[in-house]
């Protein structure tokens, strides 16, 4: 899938176009929730998604988000993205309505995701708080190290 704003800035979901070193230095360094994540721990993690790439109109890569599913019932939205070059400029609202709208044009009856601080962007793409938090449960290992990452 590729889609082009009429400003210049793409989608799209070639993983021979992502900038995995790239992506890796973003989200080990910048990213609360992957600070710290090994590369072999992203490649693997790249490899066994869809993955959605914003590149700017010269063709560098400025955004990523990362989708784990089976592209029939579920899907979660993870490793949302936006280089903080390119940030104001709406991307971070269309990335995440681009990629809801591929997932749910696949017939998916539910996409999560998890976030601390960027409600507002989600809420845009057509996010909303669990509605039967109650029946969802989790396991959750905390990595072995001084590094946190989900």
């Amino acid at each position: 899938m590729q889609l082009r704003r009429d400003d210049g800035y793409e989608i799209d979901t070639a993983p021979g176009r992502l900038d995995v070193k790239q992506v890796h230095t973003w989200l080990a360094t910048d990213a609360y929730w992957a600070t710290g994540r090994p590369e072999d721990v992203m490649l693997r993690a790249i490899h066994n998604s869809l993955c959605f790439g914003v590149y700017a109109p010269d063709g560098r890569q400025v955004g990523f988000a990362r989708v784990v599913t089976d592209l029939a019932t579920f899907a979660w939205l993870c490793d949302v993205y936006i280089s903080p070059t390119a940030r104001g400029l709406g991307l971070g609202t269309w990335l995440a309505r681009t990629a809801t709208e591929h997932l749910l044009g696949h017939g998916l009856r539910r996409v999560l995701l998890a976030t601390l601080d960027a409600h507002g962007v989600y809420t845009k793409a057509g996010y909303a708080p669990i509605s039967q938090p109650d029946r969802w449960m989790e396991i959750f290992r905390q990595p072995t190290g001084d590094v946190a990452h989900t």
